[in-house]
């Protein structure tokens, strides 16, 4: 009988991060109502926010995009090394820069470049670090992470947004809920069914910032091309890699675009190519697909739900392929260079 395969470090890193991760989102949102409050003020004055990051800071961005505006908010995600060349005017703006260590080279370089700092603020995990040390910020409980690729700074920095939104006005019960009581699903058949791909591509509609992230995920642990089109985007052409070597993973919440993620599901499954569905609509199944079904929810419920387990996912597949998945080759943690 052959022994098990010892636990990559890197990957017990990710494990240790994980482990801690909702009581310490829990912790954030807490802890951070009143500047919470003040960001939320900035907000309501100017009616339009710019969110700055890069990597998986700007997933984040790109997910919080489709809750702010349903309140009415202009919201726009923008890689920061975009504003930094193409720079968006940012007069009548509040703008949220994010970065987990608060270190990168692109946070020190924009603020060196911006002048006025007036309706700026910062979301970090570390609350000595450059970014919080040069505007407000909402500081995120537990510290910096330590592991490569992000999970617990994905989570606490929704709970950091998820404040924000309720000092707008969003109820956060169920979005709470969620966190304190984590749902738990069987990977085994989605591993299975992703076994032979040699990309990965995920997909989704009001929840495509969250298929950003775990694209990103995949590809750092995988070390394997995986990247994120959002539906209307794969959609128009790209539908033509599609294919047995070609995974697709998919996010269905429970909102106006769930039949549109819908329609894409019937389409993959059509095209012969792998398919699993994070599916929180509270529809049917869609025949060919590995579905993991959540309890019908959108937004940050939906979020939260899924996230966990998007993490189980892209670590189990990246464990199957890499043998020391979670240290990186090429990258490090904190980006100090462009």
């Amino acid at each position: 009988m052959s022994a098990a395969k010892p636990r990559p470090v890197g990957l017990a890193a990710i494990d240790r991060e994980m482990a801690r991760q909702h009581a310490d989102a829990i912790a954030s949102f807490e802890h951070n109502t009143a500047m919470a409050a003040k960001v939320a003020a900035s907000i309501r004055r100017t009616g339009r926010l710019l969110l700055l990051g890069m990597g998986g800071s700007h997933a984040v961005g790109r997910a919080v995009e489709p809750l702010y505006r349903a309140l009415g908010i202009d919201a726009l995600a923008l890689p920061l090394s975009e504003q930094l060349g193409q720079p968006l005017l940012l007069t009548g703006r509040t703008v949220l820069v994010t970065s987990q260590s608060g270190e990168s080279a692109e946070v020190v370089r924009w603020f060196s470049e911006i002048g006025s700092t007036a309706d700026v603020f910062g979301l970090t995990l570390e609350g000595a670090s450059f970014l919080a040390r040069t505007v407000p910020c909402l500081v995120g409980a537990g510290g910096t992470e330590l592991a490569f690729a992000a999970t617990r700074s994905l989570t606490v920095t929704f709970a950091l947004h998820l404040a924000i939104l309720a000092a707008l006005g969003e109820d956060p019960s169920a979005a709470l809920g969620a966190l304190d009581q984590p749902q738990d699903n069987d990977i085994a058949q989605a591993l299975t069914a992703l076994a032979k791909v040699t990309t990965i591509v995920t997909s989704g509609r009001r929840l495509q910032g969250l298929a950003e992230a775990l694209a990103l995920g995949f590809t750092e642990l995988s070390r394997l091309p995986c990247f994120s089109l959002e539906g209307g985007q794969l959609r128009h052409g790209p539908m033509e890699m599609l294919g047995p070597h070609v995974g697709v993973i998919l996010f269905r919440g429970n909102d106006p675009t769930s039949e549109l993620v819908t329609a894409m599901a019937i389409s993959v499954v059509e095209a012969g190519a792998p398919l699993v569905i994070f599916d929180s609509s509270g529809q049917s199944p869609v025949a060919g697909a590995v579905t993991l079904s959540f309890k019908p929810a959108s937004g940050f419920a939906a979020i939260f739900a899924m996230l966990p387990l998007a993490q189980r996912l892209m670590i189990a597949f990246a464990d199957a392929r890499v043998d020391n998945a979670g240290t990186p080759v090429r990258s490090t943690k904190i980006t100090r260079s462009e």
